[in-house]
């Protein structure tokens, strides 16, 4: 005897919030909620529930109503006033009641469960399309680490011959005199500020640690967004550190495709 009618829209956020649009008993509206709960890990939920009750739904009880009604006389008569008429026994409470129709809150629970449905199979379709986007965002920064693990090995090379370069543009011919020790120990102190192995190997292990959660089933976005802080601190050390061109222009590429996994993280549960 009644239909009911409910709607869940869900949109990202950082935690569960969930907003119920209806005027229902506290009883269901917890059971909704806990539902809902046991459903999403993640995300804004908007619940709208419309009940549909059939026509004619409130009736007299001629019992009540005769009861009120001596109740009412007998007062009239104590006071010595009017007796009372229809509409005065009609207004009192519990005269006219509704009717078991049925009680909705089954009714609203086996809809709620196949809009929740509906949505769970809606979200897995979109999050499938999110996993390939967000594993090309790995594999590109995975590629570019690659690309600045291999000019990091030959950074103290470089250093050494930049060095020695300079030493010439500033002693000319002088340059040969110069304690070779010397010039060894400037080196090694340049590449070991220079040196970016610890945060290369970090950031390795980040991409993957970030794929392992990209293809695993469990609720994973708040992770992945922990995952994208690091990395994203990890590329401010490698940058900060770098003295070559090639690896700067490197990482500032990678933190373009860092912010494209930042937004679309945001999608994830």
């Amino acid at each position: 005897g009644v239909r009911a009618t409910v709607d869940v829209r869900s949109v990202n956020h950082r935690f569960i919030d969930l907003k119920l649009r209806a005027q229902v008993s506290p009883a269901l509206e917890d059971a909704i909620a806990a539902k809902i709960k046991a459903t999403v890990e993640r995300g804004a939920i908007t619940v709208s529930l419309h009940l549909d009750k059939p026509r004619g739904a409130s009736a007299i009880r001629i019992d009540v109503a005769r009861a009120a009604h001596a109740e009412l006389v007998a007062l009239a008569h104590e006071l010595e006033i009017a007796e009372p008429d229809l509409a005065l026994v009609l207004a009192q409470p519990g005269v006219i009641a509704a009717q078991d129709a049925g009680e909705p809150d089954a009714a609203v629970m086996a809809a709620l469960e196949a809009a929740l449905a509906q949505l769970a199979e809606m979200r897995a379709s979109e999050g499938r399309a999110l996993a390939t986007e967000l594993g090309t965002r790995l594999d590109e920064l995975a590629q570019l680490r690659a690309k600045i693990d291999a000019i990091a090995g030959h950074v103290p090379e470089q250093l050494q011959k930049r060095l020695h370069e300079r030493l010439r543009r500033l002693l000319g011919d002088d340059s040969a005199s110069v304690d070779a020790t010397r010039i060894a120990q400037e080196v090694a102190l340049l590449a070991e500020r220079a040196d970016v192995t610890e945060e290369l190997v970090r950031l390795g292990s980040h991409l993957e640690q970030a794929r392992v959660l990209v293809g695993g089933r469990a609720a994973a976005g708040r992770r992945l967004e922990f995952l994208v802080q690091e990395i994203g601190r990890e590329l401010n050390t490698i940058g900060s550190k770098s003295q070559d061109a090639e690896i700067t222009s490197h990482v500032v590429e990678a933190k373009a495709i860092l912010e494209k996994l930042r937004e679309q993280v945001q999608n994830v549960e």
